[in-house]
Protein backbone atom coordinates (compact mmCIF):
# COMPACT_ATOMS: atom_id res chain seq x y z
CA UNK A 1 0.00 0.00 0.00
CA UNK A 2 1.12 3.56 -0.82
CA UNK A 3 -0.14 6.29 1.51
CA UNK A 4 0.40 9.94 0.59
CA UNK A 5 -0.04 12.77 3.09
CA UNK A 6 -2.39 15.53 1.93
CA UNK A 7 -2.01 19.10 3.20
CA UNK A 8 -2.11 22.63 1.73
CA UNK A 9 -4.15 24.22 -1.01
CA UNK A 10 -5.50 22.56 -4.13
CA UNK A 11 -2.26 22.75 -6.13
CA UNK A 12 -0.22 21.16 -3.34
CA UNK A 13 -2.85 18.49 -2.79
CA UNK A 14 -2.58 17.61 -6.48
CA UNK A 15 1.21 17.22 -6.33
CA UNK A 16 0.88 14.97 -3.29
CA UNK A 17 -1.76 12.85 -4.99
CA UNK A 18 0.22 12.67 -8.24
CA UNK A 19 3.43 11.34 -6.67
CA UNK A 20 1.44 8.77 -4.69
CA UNK A 21 -0.56 7.72 -7.73
CA UNK A 22 2.57 7.36 -9.85
CA UNK A 23 4.37 5.29 -7.21
CA UNK A 24 1.30 3.11 -6.72
CA UNK A 25 1.29 2.39 -10.47
CA UNK A 26 5.04 1.71 -10.51
CA UNK A 27 4.74 -0.76 -7.63
CA UNK A 28 1.26 -2.15 -8.40
CA UNK A 29 -0.11 -1.17 -4.98
CA UNK A 30 -3.28 0.42 -3.65
CA UNK A 31 -3.17 4.19 -3.15
CA UNK A 32 -4.55 5.66 0.06
CA UNK A 33 -4.69 9.27 1.22
CA UNK A 34 -3.62 10.37 4.68
CA UNK A 35 -6.12 13.13 5.52
CA UNK A 36 -5.26 13.51 9.21
CA UNK A 37 -3.56 16.91 8.71
CA UNK A 38 -6.47 18.22 6.65
CA UNK A 39 -8.75 17.55 9.62
CA UNK A 40 -6.97 20.30 11.57
CA UNK A 41 -5.76 22.47 8.67
CA UNK A 42 -7.74 25.71 8.92
CA UNK A 43 -6.41 27.50 5.81
CA UNK A 44 -7.73 25.21 3.05
CA UNK A 45 -10.27 22.41 2.75
CA UNK A 46 -9.72 19.05 1.08
CA UNK A 47 -10.55 19.73 -2.58
CA UNK A 48 -9.47 16.66 -4.52
CA UNK A 49 -13.03 15.32 -4.48
CA UNK A 50 -13.72 17.70 -7.38
CA UNK A 51 -11.72 15.33 -9.58
CA UNK A 52 -12.26 11.83 -10.92
CA UNK A 53 -9.43 10.45 -8.77
CA UNK A 54 -8.95 6.89 -7.57
CA UNK A 55 -8.10 6.48 -3.89
CA UNK A 56 -9.07 5.19 -0.48
CA UNK A 57 -8.78 7.09 2.80
CA UNK A 58 -6.11 5.59 5.05
CA UNK A 59 -7.25 4.47 8.47
CA UNK A 60 -5.45 5.87 11.49
CA UNK A 61 -4.01 2.49 12.34
CA UNK A 62 -2.31 2.36 8.92
CA UNK A 63 -0.60 5.76 9.25
CA UNK A 64 2.86 5.91 10.90
CA UNK A 65 3.36 8.31 13.78
CA UNK A 66 5.30 11.44 12.72
CA UNK A 67 8.86 11.80 14.04
CA UNK A 68 9.60 13.89 17.14
CA UNK A 69 12.50 16.33 17.48
CA UNK A 70 14.01 15.09 20.73
CA UNK A 71 16.10 11.94 20.95
CA UNK A 72 13.66 10.41 23.44
CA UNK A 73 10.73 11.37 21.20
CA UNK A 74 12.37 9.73 18.20
CA UNK A 75 12.95 6.53 20.15
CA UNK A 76 9.31 6.47 21.29
CA UNK A 77 8.10 7.07 17.75
CA UNK A 78 10.33 4.31 16.43
CA UNK A 79 8.82 1.87 18.92
CA UNK A 80 5.26 2.96 18.09
CA UNK A 81 5.90 2.52 14.36
CA UNK A 82 7.05 -1.08 14.62
CA UNK A 83 5.01 -3.08 12.16
CA UNK A 84 3.81 0.03 10.28
CA UNK A 85 4.85 0.93 6.75
CA UNK A 86 8.11 2.86 6.15
CA UNK A 87 8.00 6.65 5.88
CA UNK A 88 9.50 8.52 2.92
CA UNK A 89 10.10 12.19 3.68
CA UNK A 90 10.84 14.87 1.11
CA UNK A 91 14.50 15.67 1.84
CA UNK A 92 14.94 18.42 -0.74
CA UNK A 93 12.76 20.60 -2.95
CA UNK A 94 14.58 19.32 -6.03
CA UNK A 95 13.60 15.99 -7.59
CA UNK A 96 14.74 12.93 -5.64
CA UNK A 97 14.94 9.86 -7.95
CA UNK A 98 15.22 7.54 -4.95
CA UNK A 99 11.54 8.11 -4.23
CA UNK A 100 10.39 6.67 -7.56
CA UNK A 101 12.89 3.82 -7.27
CA UNK A 102 11.32 2.74 -3.97
CA UNK A 103 9.68 -0.64 -3.94
CA UNK A 104 7.30 -1.87 -1.30
CA UNK A 105 4.78 -0.08 0.93
CA UNK A 106 5.47 3.55 1.86
CA UNK A 107 3.99 6.61 3.53
CA UNK A 108 4.93 9.77 1.55
CA UNK A 109 5.26 13.09 3.34
CA UNK A 110 6.24 16.24 1.43
CA UNK A 111 5.16 18.63 -1.32
CA UNK A 112 6.85 16.92 -4.32
CA UNK A 113 6.60 19.96 -6.61
CA UNK A 114 8.08 18.50 -9.79
CA UNK A 115 6.52 16.71 -12.73
CA UNK A 116 9.55 14.40 -12.74
CA UNK A 117 7.83 12.33 -10.07
CA UNK A 118 4.87 11.50 -12.30
CA UNK A 119 5.63 12.53 -15.89
CA UNK A 120 5.92 8.89 -17.00
CA UNK A 121 2.25 8.53 -16.12
CA UNK A 122 1.11 11.93 -17.40
CA UNK A 123 -1.89 10.55 -19.30
CA UNK A 124 -3.20 8.76 -16.20
CA UNK A 125 -2.66 11.79 -13.97
CA UNK A 126 -4.45 14.09 -16.42
CA UNK A 127 -7.32 11.62 -16.62
CA UNK A 128 -7.53 11.40 -12.82
CA UNK A 129 -7.72 15.17 -12.64
CA UNK A 130 -10.72 15.34 -14.95
CA UNK A 131 -13.65 17.18 -13.41
CA UNK A 132 -16.36 14.90 -12.03
CA UNK A 133 -19.13 17.42 -12.68
CA UNK A 134 -20.05 19.98 -15.33
CA UNK A 135 -18.95 23.60 -15.16
CA UNK A 136 -21.12 26.00 -13.20
CA UNK A 137 -23.27 28.26 -15.40
CA UNK A 138 -20.89 31.22 -15.20
CA UNK A 139 -17.85 29.09 -15.92
CA UNK A 140 -19.60 27.42 -18.84
CA UNK A 141 -20.00 30.88 -20.34
CA UNK A 142 -16.28 31.54 -19.92
CA UNK A 143 -15.46 28.15 -21.43
CA UNK A 144 -17.60 28.98 -24.45
CA UNK A 145 -15.70 32.26 -24.84
CA UNK A 146 -12.38 30.41 -24.68
CA UNK A 147 -13.54 27.99 -27.36
CA UNK A 148 -14.76 30.84 -29.58
CA UNK A 149 -11.43 32.68 -30.01
CA UNK A 150 -8.45 31.72 -32.14
CA UNK A 151 -5.63 31.87 -29.58
CA UNK A 152 -6.84 31.91 -25.96
CA UNK A 153 -4.05 32.51 -23.43
CA UNK A 154 -4.51 32.21 -19.67
CA UNK A 155 -2.84 34.72 -17.35
CA UNK A 156 -2.82 34.00 -13.63
CA UNK A 157 -2.29 36.71 -11.02
CA UNK A 158 -1.73 35.24 -7.55
CA UNK A 159 -2.20 37.66 -4.66
CA UNK A 160 -4.17 36.62 -1.55
CA UNK A 161 -1.98 35.46 1.32
CA UNK A 162 1.14 36.07 -0.76
CA UNK A 163 0.38 39.73 -0.01
CA UNK A 164 -1.49 39.71 3.30
CA UNK A 165 0.55 37.06 5.17
CA UNK A 166 4.06 38.28 6.04
CA UNK A 167 5.53 34.79 6.24
CA UNK A 168 4.04 33.75 2.89
CA UNK A 169 5.21 37.00 1.31
CA UNK A 170 8.76 36.49 2.60
CA UNK A 171 8.86 32.98 1.11
CA UNK A 172 6.98 33.44 -2.15
CA UNK A 173 6.70 37.12 -3.05
CA UNK A 174 4.52 38.15 -6.00
CA UNK A 175 4.97 38.79 -9.70
CA UNK A 176 5.07 42.53 -10.30
CA UNK A 177 3.18 44.45 -13.03
CA UNK A 178 6.44 44.90 -14.99
CA UNK A 179 6.86 41.13 -15.14
CA UNK A 180 3.33 40.65 -16.49
CA UNK A 181 3.95 43.39 -19.05
CA UNK A 182 7.05 41.59 -20.35
CA UNK A 183 5.37 38.17 -20.31
CA UNK A 184 2.23 39.34 -22.11
CA UNK A 185 4.27 41.29 -24.69
CA UNK A 186 6.41 38.23 -25.36
CA UNK A 187 3.37 36.00 -25.71
CA UNK A 188 1.72 38.52 -28.04
CA UNK A 189 4.86 38.59 -30.19
CA UNK A 190 4.75 34.80 -30.54
CA UNK A 191 1.00 34.55 -31.14
CA UNK A 192 -0.71 36.12 -34.19
CA UNK A 193 -4.05 36.93 -32.53
CA UNK A 194 -3.95 36.38 -28.74
CA UNK A 195 -6.91 36.78 -26.42
CA UNK A 196 -5.84 36.97 -22.79
CA UNK A 197 -8.09 35.39 -20.16
CA UNK A 198 -7.00 36.82 -16.83
CA UNK A 199 -7.61 34.80 -13.67
CA UNK A 200 -6.94 36.31 -10.26
CA UNK A 201 -7.99 36.13 -6.63
CA UNK A 202 -7.70 39.95 -6.70
CA UNK A 203 -9.37 41.01 -9.95
CA UNK A 204 -9.45 44.70 -8.98
CA UNK A 205 -5.66 44.75 -8.63
CA UNK A 206 -5.30 42.90 -11.92
CA UNK A 207 -7.54 45.37 -13.74
CA UNK A 208 -5.61 48.32 -12.30
CA UNK A 209 -2.10 46.99 -12.86
CA UNK A 210 -1.96 44.65 -15.86
CA UNK A 211 -1.28 46.07 -19.33
CA UNK A 212 -4.31 46.58 -21.52
CA UNK A 213 -4.73 44.33 -24.53
CA UNK A 214 -7.72 44.54 -26.82
CA UNK A 215 -10.29 41.87 -26.09
CA UNK A 216 -8.77 40.78 -22.75
CA UNK A 217 -11.27 38.95 -20.52
CA UNK A 218 -11.12 39.24 -16.73
CA UNK A 219 -12.55 36.05 -15.26
CA UNK A 220 -14.37 36.78 -12.01
CA UNK A 221 -13.52 34.38 -9.15
CA UNK A 222 -16.42 32.47 -7.60
CA UNK A 223 -16.69 31.80 -3.87
CA UNK A 224 -18.32 28.42 -4.31
CA UNK A 225 -15.46 26.06 -3.48
CA UNK A 226 -15.24 24.78 -7.07
CA UNK A 227 -11.76 26.11 -7.78
CA UNK A 228 -10.83 23.10 -9.88
CA UNK A 229 -13.20 24.38 -12.56
CA UNK A 230 -11.19 27.61 -12.81
CA UNK A 231 -8.06 25.53 -13.17
CA UNK A 232 -9.67 23.60 -16.02
CA UNK A 233 -10.68 26.85 -17.69
CA UNK A 234 -7.00 27.78 -17.67
CA UNK A 235 -6.14 24.37 -19.10
CA UNK A 236 -8.66 24.93 -21.93
CA UNK A 237 -6.55 27.84 -23.17
CA UNK A 238 -3.84 27.16 -25.76
CA UNK A 239 -0.93 28.79 -23.89
CA UNK A 240 -0.29 30.16 -20.44
CA UNK A 241 1.37 32.87 -18.37
CA UNK A 242 1.56 31.49 -14.85
CA UNK A 243 2.34 33.07 -11.50
CA UNK A 244 4.66 31.50 -8.91
CA UNK A 245 1.67 29.43 -7.89
CA UNK A 246 0.97 25.70 -7.92
CA UNK A 247 -2.59 26.53 -8.92
CA UNK A 248 -1.66 28.06 -12.28
CA UNK A 249 1.18 25.51 -12.62
CA UNK A 250 -1.49 22.83 -12.78
CA UNK A 251 -3.67 24.97 -15.03
CA UNK A 252 -0.84 24.94 -17.57
CA UNK A 253 0.24 21.33 -17.00
CA UNK A 254 -3.26 19.89 -17.45
CA UNK A 255 -3.30 21.31 -20.97
CA UNK A 256 -2.16 18.30 -23.05
CA UNK A 257 -1.23 20.34 -26.18
CA UNK A 258 2.33 19.58 -27.25
CA UNK A 259 2.60 22.98 -28.96
CA UNK A 260 1.51 25.03 -25.93
CA UNK A 261 3.79 27.84 -24.79
CA UNK A 262 4.11 28.45 -21.06
CA UNK A 263 5.86 31.44 -19.47
CA UNK A 264 6.74 31.09 -15.79
CA UNK A 265 8.64 33.35 -13.38
CA UNK A 266 12.40 32.80 -13.42
CA UNK A 267 12.39 33.53 -9.68
CA UNK A 268 9.78 31.19 -8.25
CA UNK A 269 10.54 31.97 -4.60
CA UNK A 270 11.45 35.30 -3.04
CA UNK A 271 13.42 33.45 -0.37
CA UNK A 272 16.89 32.45 -1.55
CA UNK A 273 16.75 29.47 0.82
CA UNK A 274 14.16 27.74 -1.39
CA UNK A 275 15.20 25.61 -4.36
CA UNK A 276 13.01 25.90 -7.45
CA UNK A 277 15.30 24.00 -9.83
CA UNK A 278 12.81 21.27 -10.73
CA UNK A 279 9.48 23.05 -10.27
CA UNK A 280 9.21 24.50 -13.78
CA UNK A 281 9.29 21.83 -16.53
CA UNK A 282 12.21 22.16 -18.93
CA UNK A 283 9.95 22.85 -21.93
CA UNK A 284 8.47 25.94 -20.29
CA UNK A 285 10.03 29.37 -20.62
CA UNK A 286 11.35 31.05 -17.48
CA UNK A 287 11.23 34.84 -17.63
Amino acid sequence: MIITRIVGGLGNQMFQYAVGRALSIETDQTLKLDLTEMERYAVHAFQLEQFDIIYEVAERGEIPYPPRKSLFGRLVTKLKNRGRIPQLFEKTQSFDPNVMNWRGPAHLSGYWQSEKYFVRHADVIRQDFSLNQSYSHQRQNVFSMIRSVEEPISVHVRRGDYVTNQRANAIHGTCEPSWYEKAMARMAAKTPSPTFFIFSDDPEWARANLPRFDGAVFVEPQADGRDAEDMHLMAACHSHIIANSTFSWWGAWLNPRQEKHVIAPAQWFRSSERDSTDIVPSKWERL
